[in-house]
């Protein structure tokens, strides 16, 4: 039955040292629950399949123009209607530029496992493994946990990147097959948490409870965003003082590189401003320390 199910995502990411312990490959799921303003993955945060349009790539070659309605050129400028395409990808095949990504890809649970385990040599020799992210993975909880579960069974060590915002009963699908959760806390104050994600987050907090009760390893991730979180740190430090299973925290400084993804995409650009610098992260990173 497993063989038969069915994710949607977004990329699979080989290499990466960002997202756990030693050399990973994270597979990035689309959809989440949360609507932060300074997130950098925006083609994770809708659950459907998103056609994006990089303009700066198009080499205005015309051939996108005949395969369907919503391309065209006006005064030799390029124009994407996003309200006529019907992400059907036809675009994808024939652009000689690449301009056309789609994010929202469907996926079987032995696709997955064949791209993760081409690097196995890799989490072997770094101490590293396989990272499901998002978005947020865990909406997509089932599939989740039969991709770990296919993990364990290779020996392979496992990391659920979460935002916290799902049942508690995602975690108990994933909790016997996942080695480590790298786990966001972006606000201990419930107001300054609706103000920075549109949601409570006390179903984040009353999770992580649950992951303790359990004895899970956890990493605790706290993106530093100037303006919106930053008065939180010591709030947030506190906090974890009651943990045990809190074995890492890492203090995440924010950037808004992610312009062009949300303009590719159509989406509005909620990015804020202001970055962190050296100071500020290391100010926050010694109230932890302490």
């Amino acid at each position: 039955m497993g063989d038969l199910m069915q994710g949607v995502i977004t990329d699979i990411k080989r290499f990466a040292v960002h997202d756990g312990d030693g050399i990973r490959t994270t597979v990035f799921f689309k959809g989440c629950p949360l609507s932060c303003v300074w997130c950098h993955n925006p083609e994770g945060i809708i659950s459907a399949p998103q056609i994006a349009y990089f303009s700066h790539k198009c080499m205005h070659c015309g051939q996108c123009v005949h395969l369907c309605d919503s391309n065209s050129i006006v005064n030799g400028e390029h124009l994407f209607d996003r309200n006529a395409c019907t992400q059907c990808g036809t675009c994808l095949t024939k652009c000689q530029g690449e301009a056309f990504k789609l994010y929202g890809k469907t996926v079987s649970v032995q696709e997955v496992m064949q791209a993760v385990l081409e690097d196995r040599l890799f989490y072997e020799t770094s101490g590293g493994g396989v990272t499901l992210s998002g978005g947020e993975c865990l909406l997509q909880s089932e599939f989740c946990a039969e991709v770990l579960k296919n993990l364990k069974k290779e020996g392979i060590h496992t990391a659920v990147d979460t935002c916290g915002f799902v049942p508690k009963t995602a975690f108990e699908q994933v909790a016997e097959f996942t080695d480590v959760f790298l786990y966001d806390i972006k606000a201990v104050d419930e107001a300054v948490h609706i103000r920075c994600t549109g949601r409570s987050n006390q179903l984040i907090l009353e999770n992580l409870k649950f992951l303790d009760s359990l004895n899970k390893q956890v990493e605790i991730r706290v993106p530093f965003v100037p303006g919106w979180n930053d008065g939180e740190m010591e709030k947030i430090s506190l906090f974890l003082k009651e943990f045990s299973c809190v074995k890492k925290v890492k203090v995440l400084p924010y950037h808004n590189f992610a312009k062009s993804k949300y303009m590719a995409l159509g989406m509005e650009n909620t990015l804020p401003d202001n970055q962190p610098d050296d100071s500020q992260i290391k100010k926050a990173q010694l109230l932890f320390k302490k």
